[in-house]
């Protein structure tokens, strides 16, 4: 079964480690590079991603790298999820001679985690004109269009991140009363919290968790022992009615639930099992095995019942499945026993994989699909039915869905005032790899409407077809659409948020704008102006502006950062624009000592933005010192902390275009 069918595993293995030859002359440099490849493709090899990036990322900081380096550091950033490093280095990838039609398909996938439908949508057809395989990426390119409407015109859920989520991985909440089971990763100081040594993560438990009138969740703990029992991964967790009977899924061990060194390399291949847990009289648990298992040649795993508890539906990859993983069912016999399963049909089932199904209240099926027409990773599909006769299955959009994978949607109340329930996630924005989210989904009582326009910042004139993205406080995209022809733009906001505006477009320098919906209580429409500034006019010089330097330090901080990482988009969209980065101090401090340090400001923004996927060839690193302050604080002028921190600047150049 696909590796999205046991969420949460990790697969890396120790480091890897050579001794460095210290030889001297021009054979000392080749034996180096070699060595620094093998260091890199080992590390690769062996799925430990970040630590082989940093040292593609020194390979592909030279005149001429490697088509094989960059394609291998571009998948690098995508396995570790930075798909924002993982487009930067694609967009390299695929303008290098030689690069493979594959690259385009790779890039277009990257570029639909970063929502970027529109460029995505580039990508395929690019691939498909170049293969002539339009039928392989005909669901993506569908998803791209779907996805372009749906963020421009978002449902009204409203999704909240829950208190029980760490920096690791927790999923696919179940109710039982009061309280919830769900899995996740224990930090390794907790009761049951078993590492496997290979990834060096916990393996994961059940918990249970309280749960409040409003969904929220509080007072996580490891679940009983009696379900934990356990050598491997055991989750999610699925319950009937009484909450005496749990469907659990679990990791098949190996026999006798040894662990040996062989089956740790093999860990990756192991089969999911179904436990049925039923509870005693004294409140223990006893698990038996799901009749139907057999880890010799498939997976078991996913469970949900019917309202009613006849029908058990399941995910397996058994044999006679419509693709990667199948949603199968099994209907309760008059002895109680489950009868062989079935599988529900080609209705809801697709040649992709299929994951995490929950019956709603109202018997409706909820699953996840990577199949049918999505926003990119896992979507969340509704779909009516029973057993093999169902209506085709409807996406439910965003924000529901989202570039990331969206599974294990549960809904815990249905009336008519709206739904609650219950989603797992690994968007952006959230507090660890996979995340608990609780929804709700009701009309807003008051409108605040944010109205905006985006011009060029020379001219004035109003631009169209700009993209504007409109993000949280956690940089979560809320909505995202495109100026129409007259230069504007319209978002629903929510009250006691604050926002980020970002527009986008090529042959632009981006702008951004923060909005705050902080104390309003009624009604309102908020308005706010983007001015992109044009980047192609050759000696056109504008200020990175907010990008400030810490006094006498030349590190690039947080706050910069992200102020570059718009530069390296401008550069990333724009592939032949050169550019001269230079770097300003304050009058406090010697001529020559400022000019130096100037110098070493400009490179290391430099520095910064080749780490970041853009050739060094492509930029200028200067340093002006005192030279050009935008004040009148000069040597021996007295000034306050703010004016001379404004002279501590950086400007952009454009050298050629």
């Amino acid at each position: 079964m696909k590796d999205k069918v046991q969420k949460g595993i990790r697969f890396f293995s120790t480091a890897f480690s050579v001794i460095m030859l210290v030889m001297t002359g021009v054979i000392v440099y080749g034996q180096e590079q070699l060595s620094l490849r093998d260091r890199a493709d080992e590390l690769y090899r062996t799925y430990e991603y970040a630590n082989a990036a940093a040292l593609y990322t020194r390979l592909a900081d030279s005149k001429r790298p490697r088509l094989s380096d960059l394609e291998r550091l571009a998948d690098c950033y995508a396995r570790m999820k930075d798909y924002e490093a993982a487009e930067n280095w694609y967009a390299r990838v695929v303008a290098m001679e030689g690069s493979e039609a594959e690259n385009l398909l790779r890039y277009g996938e990257v570029l639909k985690m970063n929502a970027k439908y529109a460029e995505a949508k580039k990508q395929l057809e690019a691939y498909a004109a170049k293969t002539g395989d339009r039928d392989g990426v005909a669901v993506q390119l569908a998803g791209c269009d779907s996805a372009l409407v749906w963020m421009a015109d978002p449902t009204v859920h409203r999704l909240r991140n829950e208190g029980v989520n760490t920096s690791l991985s927790e999923f696919s909440v179940f109710p039982a009363g009061d309280k919830v089971y769900y899995a996740g990763e224990p930090d390794g100081h907790m009761r049951g919290a078993g590492t496997y040594g290979w990834t060096g993560n916990s393996f994961l438990r059940v918990y249970t968790a309280d749960r409040g009138a409003d969904n929220g969740l509080s007072n996580a703990v490891i679940a009983d022992e009696g379900i934990n029992n356990v050598p491997y991964h055991i989750g999610p967790v699925a319950a009937d009615a009484a909450g005496t009977t749990l469907y659990v899924t679990r990791t098949y061990p190996g026999k006798e639930g040894s662990v040996t060194r062989e089956e740790r390399r093999k860990y990756r291949t192991h089969k999911l099992e179904l436990y049925i847990y039923t509870q005693g009289d004294g409140g223990s648990w006893k698990a038996t095995p799901f009749p139907y298992n057999k880890v010799e040649e498939y997976s078991v795993g996913h469970a949900a019942l019917s309202r009613d508890g006849s029908i058990l539906y399941f995910v397996s990859d058994m044999p006679g499945g419509q693709g990667g993983t199948d949603i199968w069912y099994s209907e309760r016999q008059g002895d109680g026993s489950w009868g062989a399963p079935v599988n529900a049909g080609e209705q809801i089932n697709s040649s992709g994989n299929e994951l995490f199904p929950n019956i709603g209240p109202d018997g409706r099926l909820y699953y996840s699909s990577d199949g049918f027409a999505g926003m990119g990773g896992l979507d969340v599909f509704e779909a009516t039915g029973s057993n093999q006769q169902w209506a085709a299955p409807r996406n439910l959009r965003f924000p529901v869905n989202s570039p990331g994978d969206d599974f294990a949607y549960l809904l815990t109340y249905e009336g008519e005032e709206g739904l609650a329930g219950y989603l797992s996630s690994n968007r952006k924005g959230g507090r660890g790899s996979d995340d608990i989210y609780s929804f709700t989904y009701e009309k807003p009582k008051l409108i605040i409407l944010l109205r905006g326009t985006a011009s060029d910042k020379n001219t004035t004139n109003r631009l169209a077809d700009v993209s504007v993205t409109l993000y949280d406080g956690t940089r979560e995209i809320v909505a995202k659409k495109r100026t129409d022809e007259s230069g504007t733009f319209e978002f629903v906001l929510d009250r006691d948020k604050s926002y980020t505006v970002l527009g986008q477009k090529e042959k632009y320098h981006g702008d951004s704008a923060k909005v705050s919906t902080l104390g309003i209580t009624d009604s309102d429409t908020l308005e706010v102006a983007l001015l992109l500034e044009p980047v192609f006019e050759v000696g056109k010089t504008f200020e990175l502006e907010n990008i400030y330097y810490d006094f006498d330090r030349h590190n690039i901080r947080p706050d910069a950062a992200a102020i570059l990482d718009e530069l390296v988009r401008t550069l990333r969209d724009n592939p032949t624009l050169k550019i001269e980065l230079s770097s300003h101090t304050d009058s406090r401090g010697s001529d020559a000592y400022n000019e130096a340090l100037s110098q070493r400001r400009a490179q290391s923004a430099v520095d910064y933005l080749v780490s970041r996927g853009i050739a060094r060839d492509r930029m200028v690193a200067k340093g002006y010192g005192e030279t050009r302050l935008v004040n009148d604080c000069g040597n021996g002028v007295p000034c306050s902390r703010e004016q001379h921190q404004a002279n501590r600047r950086t400007e952009v150049t454009v050298l050629e275009y």
